[in-house]
């Protein structure tokens, strides 16, 4: 399963397109539009959430609500396009009047992408480089999730830090699943803590007040991962390999780790390696599990069957209300860098991006596994292979 999304922040659009997708599973736009309105919300976000309803229109791929095996098409309407026609119309001759924009945005994919281009307007290069873009890959990934549902496996995603507030270190713990969705869905910057939560608002209003913007660490979290999900003899097969590579593409992420992550590289090997163990898997079977999950459920390029847990870091929004100074691409003297309507902080919201990555990444790998042409097809695999690892 893969995607190619299309369509810049300010135009009439962004579209999606989801390929090698099996037949014979549901999928409907209400599944798709619950996680762009998660992706939407958090305390701190900027004035186009405010214009914003996202709502993903089905157009292909889909009869009477299941999958036809056929590629699907979503698209996402931008309100906001009404007030751009002029400044983004995708036919005709620029108005006399048009503003461009010459002053790069430190931190940001203008100055870079105007020289690999050579533009001088860097709104050519900044509308698409636009974290507006990962909508569409919400819609996509939410394809990816109604499927991976079937198999027992659920994507959820809390924050861990914005700024310098933390989630104390003692409330992570790996082996456990996650949080209830409820606390963090409830909170307003998805932390499941509430002490936590009011911490980070206060350093939201700070920021704000300074014209500064946050970055911030959050967690994503599958559960429901079967051993073995991934590979270990090719480099390009390996799962945590597919999966920070995806996470990594998602705009103003710096930093993944898995599991204890780089902590392990100040610790004994005693104190990093899970343990194995014999664990009860039901109806009196058994089956070995890892005692603890250091390895954050991914052991040589493979699922482990613990919860994968994966940590990111993603770097304060570029755009900033007291800005800094950058080069004019035009007279060359220096300047203040331009300013786009833009959020405090986005972190909450990465989150649920990355959440949609991850479901694709996994979603690819049980279809490699368990076969690509019908949902009936893969469970009729998966329930063998779930036979045979369990005794």
């Amino acid at each position: 399963m893969q995607y190619t999304t299309a369509g810049e922040s300010h135009g009439a659009k962004l579209v999606t397109i989801v390929t090698d997708v099996p037949a014979g599973f549901a999928l409907a736009s209400e599944r798709i539009n619950s996680d762009l309105a998660r992706r939407q919300s958090g305390y701190g976000r900027g004035g186009r959430m405010s214009i914003e309803t996202d709502k993903a229109q089905i157009l292909s791929g889909l009869r009477f609500g299941r999958t036809l095996g056929t590629p699907i098409a979503l698209e996402i309407a931008n309100k906001d396009w009404q007030n751009w026609q002029e400044r983004m119309a995708t036919e005709g001759v620029a108005p006399a009047n048009l503003k461009i924009e010459t002053a790069p945005r430190p931190g940001h994919a203008d100055l870079a992408g105007a020289q690999k281009l050579g533009r001088n307007d860097c709104r050519d290069i900044l509308e698409r480089a636009s974290a507006r873009e990962t909508a569409a890959r919400v819609a996509a990934g939410a394809v990816a999730r109604a499927y991976l549902a079937n198999f027992g496996v659920e994507i959820s995603s809390y924050v861990t830090r914005i700024g310098k507030v933390a989630l104390p270190p003692e409330l992570i713990a790996r082996k456990q699943a996650v949080f209830s969705t409820e606390k963090i869905e409830n909170s307003a910057v998805r932390c499941p803590d509430a002490k936590t939560t009011d911490a980070i608002i206060l350093a939201i209003d700070d920021a704000r007040t300074k014209g500064e913007s946050l970055g911030g660490c959050f967690n994503v979290v599958a559960t429901g991962v079967v051993p073995g999900i991934g590979h270990f003899a090719q480099a390009s097969k390996r799962l945590d390999s597919q999966m920070a590579a995806a996470i990594v593409s998602i705009p103003a992420i710096k930093g993944v780790e898995f599991g204890l992550g780089f902590a392990s590289g100040s610790l004994f090997g005693s104190e990093v390696h899970d343990a194995i163990v014999i664990g009860e898997a039901g109806d009196g079977r058994i089956q070995p599990i890892r005692a603890t999950n250091n390895a954050g459920g991914i052991e040589g390029g493979m699922s482990n069957g613990e919860s994968i847990v994966i940590s990111a870091v993603m770097k304060p929004i570029p755009t900033l209300t007291s800005p800094l100074r950058t080069v004019d691409l035009l007279t060359h003297q220096s300047r203040e860098a331009s300013k786009e309507r833009s959020d405090i902080v986005a972190v909450p919201a990465c989150a649920i991006v990355a959440e949609a990555e991850c479901a694709m990444v996994l979603a690819n790998a049980y279809i490699d596994k368990f076969g690509a042409d019908t949902l009936a097809d893969a469970l009729v695999a998966f329930n063998n292979y779930i036979d045979r690892l369990i005794k």
